[in-house]
């Protein structure tokens, strides 16, 4: 089973992982899914959260050699940043949404000097905006960006063109074409719900749930 495939199983597993298409998941953006995501549920689990780790951690050394730290976004993608930030023995910082409204007032928490080379960990992409964002903030300090990585993509069309916007490139463990081929497979997803599946993806802002004949 090839690395996408076994992570989305082991999403599934723990039920990080939700499909329901008679009652869709609303998102903070007010778009209605009918998947739902939430990777934070993978710290509950030592054997999948070492997964990750790993995972991650060969993704940054295979992809970004040249690293010279790993930044998490707050707050979601931090405990997955620093796991992997740990297994490299590279630096580690995160990134607010916002500046801290007191203290010092920051937005970058840790060590970051400019020229450095930074590589992202985020848990989850689905529009790219508020990952993307982080990446200004950190090229506002001088940060050189060389990519992102993260454990899930919902690989929509807008995601893929704001990072080619950016120039930037992006891995993920898993995404949404090896959940459904899991899905699938494993009976939670029928044959004939694809198609429907297959038009939330194409626009997800739009799509409305199927209503029963």
């Amino acid at each position: 089973m090839s690395t996408p495939k076994h992570f989305a199983e082991k999403l599934l597993q723990i039920k990080a992982l939700q499909v329901n298409l008679q009652k869709p998941y609303t998102w903070a953006s007010g778009w209605r899914s009918p998947v739902y995501c939430d990777n934070r549920k993978v710290l509950s689990f030592p054997y999948v959260r070492d997964f990750v780790k790993s995972e991650l951690a060969n993704m940054i050394l295979e992809q970004y050699p040249d690293a010279d730290v790993i930044a998490g976004v707050a707050t979601a993608g931090i405990a997955h940043g620093v796991m992997a930030a740990d297994l490299l023995k590279l630096p580690f910082v995160y990134v607010r949404a916002k500046p801290k409204e007191h203290g010092m007032g920051n937005q970058i928490e840790g060590v970051l000097l400019p020229g450095q080379k930074v590589v992202v960990v985020e848990d989850l992409i689905s529009t790219g905006k508020s990952s993307l964002q982080v990446v200004d903030v950190l090229r506002e300090e001088g940060a050189v960006v060389l990519g992102m990585c993260g454990l899930f993509t919902y690989g929509f069309p807008i995601a893929d063109q704001a990072f080619e916007k950016y120039g930037l490139s992006l891995h993920t463990i898993s995404n949404y074409t090896a959940l459904m081929e899991v899905a699938e497979e494993q009976q939670l997803v029928r044959p004939e719900d694809k198609e429907i599946l297959a038009n939330w993806r194409k626009d997800p802002a739009n799509w409305l749930p199927p209503t029963k004949d």
